[in-house]
């Protein structure tokens, strides 16, 4: 009964041994489940800031595009502003040329225009002159009628004596 009781009390031993261990066991399991449910919302906390790091990475590529795109754009204005101020200078020498080339131009229309004023006022002047060149011919062409006339009659009275 000894033996028994010795039996007894090492298999209570043991059965405490193993219910003690069994209850590590489960405090273990537990505290590793604990431990992977942490490390399941890690899991989770980290595919969620992976998505939205990758979604801002995007955003981030696509902006650059954009300001690449915008740079060039920017490049391209600035090329085009280039040539439409050389284009714009020449334009300018263009026209300074044609103010002074409409100048000159003017000047010697005014002087035609003066020296067309002159020879007016000398034709005026030829054709006043001209008309009492041509009353004085017409005068002179009288007279000479009226004294051939006379002429005519004195010889005509001079035969007739």
């Amino acid at each position: 009964m000894d033996k028994i009781k010795e039996r007894l009390a090492a298999l209570r031993h043991e059965a405490d041994n193993a219910v003690a261990r069994a209850e590590e066991a489960e405090a273990k399991n537990k505290k590793l489940e604990q431990q992977l449910l942490e490390k399941d919302q890690d899991i989770t906390s980290l595919q969620h800031k992976l998505s939205v790091t990758e979604e801002q990475l995007e955003k981030s590529e696509t902006k650059i595009a954009d300001l690449k795109s915008a740079h060039e754009d920017g490049e391209q204005s600035k090329t085009q502003n280039e040539a439409l101020n050389r284009k714009i200078q020449l334009l300018e020498e263009e026209l300074d040329a044609a103010d002074k080339n409409l100048k000159d131009t003017m000047d010697k229309l005014r002087q035609v225009d003066v020296k067309a004023e002159h020879f007016e006022r000398q034709v005026t002047r030829l054709e006043q002159e001209r008309d009492a060149w041509e009353k004085k011919y017409e005068e002179a062409q009288d007279k000479y009628r009226e004294s051939k006339k006379e002429l005519d009659d004195l010889v005509a009275s001079m035969d007739g004596l």
